[in-house]
């Protein structure tokens, strides 16, 4: 006989479907934010706000989560949905590094080489603050 194991999370359809509109909402959500916030000389500023408040947000969300309990029922649903799906949507490294090349092949190496390492530090701090307040609270 052989012995029936539990689907694991990733491939269960429901997990799918959660991550999938949190997804669909993070991304309109931060197409929301690139409408609002024009480029300033080149710059994408709309692109360096949504990743900086996402790994905020995801810095946050993650350690309250863990302080809350075990990964299993509601609160699998939220680092699912609002976590892996919301903050995955919402942030966008790819646009980061297209924005990054776009300015490196205008002749603006130095704003260009700026914007990539200040957006990944900026990105950082904001998820160890988002860390540092759940711990808190």
């Amino acid at each position: 006989m052989t012995e029936s194991r539990p689907r694991p999370v990733h491939l269960r359809p429901a997990m799918v479907v959660v991550v999938g509109l949190g997804g669909a909402v993070g991304t309109a959500a931060r197409e929301g934010v690139s409408v609002a916030i024009p480029a300033v000389g080149g710059l994408p500023i709309a692109i360096v706000v949504v990743n900086v408040v996402g790994a905020f947000v995801l810095g946050l969300l993650l350690e309250r989560l863990v302080r809350g309990g075990p990964d299993a029922g509601g609160r699998r649903l939220v680092r699912l949905g609002a976590g892996t799906g919301f903050c995955g949507g919402f942030t966008t490294y790819s646009t980061l590094a297209i924005g990054t090349a776009l300015l490196l092949q205008g002749g603006h190496a130095g704003i260009g080489i700026a914007y990539a390492v200040g957006s990944v530090l900026l990105g950082a701090v904001a998820s160890w603050a988002g860390i540092a307040i759940g711990a808190r609270r």
